[in-house]
């Protein structure tokens, strides 16, 4: 008996942009991992910084966010889509595979996995979104990592702490005492390792190491999954024969103001470029 025949794969140009997306400024935590491990991309990052952040909003109306900028991202013509927000990958990951079956998509998760290989303790620390922590995705993958490796997981909602990230008030006393509530029950919990669940995160971690120094001489151990989101990113590309070659380029575009997109770029990744004005009314 003869092999059935294997699909065609869609062709795929390997000069076409990766688009990334986030409610607003926290996916640039995820972009600067996919540009140090792939730094001859093409990158498109659309901040929806109009609507940041997504952590309060019901799940259809994210799912509607990224269904549109999914559609903008797809007129520029992207050859792959990074998710770099992890509400929006639990609201509206689904949708957009369905909206673009041909498309390879890449989301964020909460690092649980990775999590409970490394704590000792068996109590892991998740810090994020209140939506994320509340959605049906989530809580699956909590369930089934908790079965498999005994692991407690100690959920801590972060309201407030995007916004913090997102207006680059990083250093302000606010923000340190919003660290503060939020980091220091998970320790006293006997968590010793913390996931950060939220891609705006990163961006305060030198602060949440100085909280953990602080407060127990335990080693701690910190888990961010941009590194894992870009190294997907390359074995999709890579699996469709769609690595670009050449001297890579980051655009940027917002759906709030240009300058504050431009501003957090210079300031938290330390690129200068340019954000047009104009969008479709739709964004």
């Amino acid at each position: 008996m003869s092999a059935l025949p294997q699909p065609l794969m869609t062709p795929i140009d390997a000069n076409a942009p990766v688009g990334v997306f986030d409610s607003g400024v926290g996916g640039l935590s995820v972009l600067r991992h996919i540009r140090a491990r792939l730094p001859q991309e093409r990158l498109v990052y659309f901040s929806d910084a109009r609507f940041a952040p997504y952590g309060g909003r019901p799940e259809h109306e994210i799912e509607a966010r990224a269904l549109a900028i999914g559609a903008f991202l797809v007129g520029h013509g992207v050859k792959a889509i990074v998710v770099a927000c992890n509400t929006a990958t639990a609201a509206a990951i689904a949708a957009l595979r369905s909206a673009y079956p041909s498309l390879p998509l890449v989301g964020v998760e909460p690092g649980l996995k990775p999590a409970a290989a490394l704590s000792a303790t068996k109590i892991v620390g998740v810090l994020a979104t209140e939506a994320t922590l509340a959605s049906k995705k989530f809580l699956a993958l909590r369930d089934t990592i908790s079965a498999a490796t005994q692991v407690r997981f100690v959920l801590q909602g972060c309201a407030g702490l995007a916004d913090q990230v997102e207006a680059g008030a990083l250093e302000s006393p606010a923000t340190q005492l919003l660290l503060q509530r939020y980091v220091l029950p998970l320790l006293d919990q006997g968590a010793d390792t913390l996931v950060l669940g939220c891609t705006h995160y990163p961006f305060v971690r030198d602060q949440i190491v100085q909280i953990i120094a602080a407060h127990t001489a335990r080693p701690i151990g910190i888990v961010d999954t941009g590194a894992a989101v870009a190294q997907q990113l390359e074995r999709l590309l890579a699996g469709h024969a769609a690595l670009r070659t050449g001297a890579g380029h980051v655009a940027g575009f917002s759906s709030g103001a240009p300058a504050a997109l431009a501003d957090a770029f210079r300031t938290l990744l330390g690129v200068a470029i340019e954000v047009p004005p104009a969008l479709p009314d739709r964004l």
